[in-house]
């Protein structure tokens, strides 16, 4: 349902702002424009995929995960597809997540979010659980909400009465 609202209010917006630019400039300078943000935004498209394509390459000859670059290149192909839909907003959009530095911004939020899940699950493929199931495993016996394997951890200092509680 968020997805919808999302895609309803950017299509308000861009209608408002062609209707603005033909308003302000009329019909020509405004499909000059839109012509000229797509031709510039294929173009930035062209040579910033292929460099992405080429540091993917580069990661994979060195076996190093290429969470940036599969980030980058998920960020290319939405701006892409930005930039191909008529409006200016789109385009200037697009042309954000194009642009190196704008889209590292992003995508090294994305990277590191792959590599946490990615920890999450070799750990949980280490010790038997789904793949799928997120979270860390925390490995020991729990007794009144505490850790017991040495320390008691995360238990309120009126429930620790200077004993250690026994397993049972």
């Amino acid at each position: 349902m968020r997805v919808f609202a999302v895609l309803l209010i950017g299509l308000a917006v861009e209608v408002t702002a062609l209707v603005a630019a033909f308003g302000a400039w009329g019909l020509l300078p405004t499909l000059g424009l839109l012509l000229l943000g797509g031709v510039v935004g294929s173009l930035l498209l062209r040579r910033e995929g292929a460099r992405t394509i080429g540091a993917f390459s580069e990661a994979m000859r060195t076996r190093r995960a290429p969470h940036q670059e599969v980030a980058d290149g998920a960020l290319i192909a939405a701006a892409g597809f930005l930039i191909v839909v008529p409006g200016f907003v789109s385009d200037v959009v697009g042309l954000f997540l194009l642009f190196p530095p704008t889209r590292r911004l992003i995508s090294r939020r994305m990277a590191r979010r792959a590599e946490a899940r990615e920890r999450e699950l070799v750990l949980n493929l280490r010790y038997g659980r789904s793949p799928m199931a997120g979270g860390v495993v925390v490995d020991g016996s729990v007794v009144d909400g505490g850790v017991v394997d040495g320390a008691v951890v995360d238990v309120r200092p009126d429930e620790v009465r200077g004993e250690r509680p026994e397993l049972r």
